[in-house]
């Protein structure tokens, strides 16, 4: 079977992409060129490897298979180019990271420094939901991940990050903003704004409000903490979000000190169990964490 490296690049962008046209631009090389490249990889292989359907590409067995192995090796040489930049005292390399969409509040600010530090390394920041992620993290596309709620099927190497405390949020001029202490009874009448089921948030809040005995009148599902905090501004209702999600201006929003919150969660950076990570992913992981904690002290 006579398939280049290359080639093996272009597939896996492929993958990771569904769409040809987006794989040759990863790989800055025109679209004929990629699908020509694309059959020869197929013919090579002697199975179909994928399929279209409207304009998508859906890889087939084989292809997941060889997208796996494409993977697999694209780190391991990766790693290598490393670990001979590293020898040779350079920092430069490609460090991917995937996190979930509350998380864009804070993993950005944490990068800054990473990347005055080192400014040759190129970083990829995926910003997904959980879902997403999650997907993303079975592939082990990506050197770190981060979340609120790992999945507890995959066996992980696990590290706290820092506390992720959901609070019960309302606008500013909503009835109980100026109480020193709110009930839970006091809250049975309120719309609920949450978000979808599926995401870390919804998945601790649920649990929360469950082993409270809660269970709120009116729930509003929403797939983004911007469109829930427009919401509750806008008096549509309550919610619970992450207290990271409020960023550091909050004006037209309150915090409601309600008994049993916040909610105590924690913020994961995880990676699959048994994976070596590239030196540039080591260095990225030391400092995270060393950042995280210099972060939380100054809030």
């Amino acid at each position: 079977m006579n398939i280049t490296f290359r080639q093996l690049r272009l597939f896996l962008a492929l993958a990771e992409t569904g769409s040809v046209s987006a794989a040759a631009k990863v790989m800055h090389v025109t679209q004929p060129t990629a699908s020509m490249q694309l059959r020869e990889v197929t013919q090579a292989v002697g199975v179909p490897l994928y399929e279209v359907v409207s304009r998508r590409v859906y890889l087939t067995e084989a292809g997941q298979a060889l997208a796996r192995t494409a993977r697999a090796i694209a780190g391991e040489w990766d790693a290598f180019e490393q670990g001979i930049s590293g020898a040779k005292g350079l920092t430069s390399g490609r460090l991917k990271v995937a996190v979930v969409s509350t998380a864009k509040y804070f993993v950005p600010r944490l990068l800054g420094s990473f990347c005055k530090l080192h400014p040759q390394i190129d970083i990829s920041l995926e910003v997904l939901n959980r879902d997403h992620v999650i997907t993303r993290l079975r592939a082990n596309q990506d050197d770190l991940y981060v979340m609120s709620m790992p999945p507890g099927d995959l066996p992980l190497e696990d590290q706290i990050l820092m506390p992720n405390p959901l609070v019960v949020i309302a606008a500013a001029g909503h009835r109980l903003a100026a109480r020193k202490r709110v009930t839970l009874a006091q809250l049975q009448g309120e719309r609920f704004i949450l978000r979808e089921k599926g995401s870390g948030t919804r998945m601790a809040t649920d649990a929360h409000l469950r082993q409270l005995g809660f269970v709120p009148s009116t729930v509003l599902e929403l797939g983004s903490n911007e469109a829930i905090k427009e919401s509750v501004e806008g008096q549509l209702g309550v919610s619970i979000v992450s207290r990271h999600a409020l960023g550091p201006h909050w004006d037209g929003l309150a915090i409601l000190n309600v008994q049993g919150f916040p909610i105590q969660s924690q913020w994961h950076l995880v990676w699959p169990k048994g994976k070596r990570l590239s030196p540039i992913a080591e260095v990225f992981r030391g400092h995270l964490i060393a950042q995280a904690a210099v972060w939380m002290q100054g809030r």
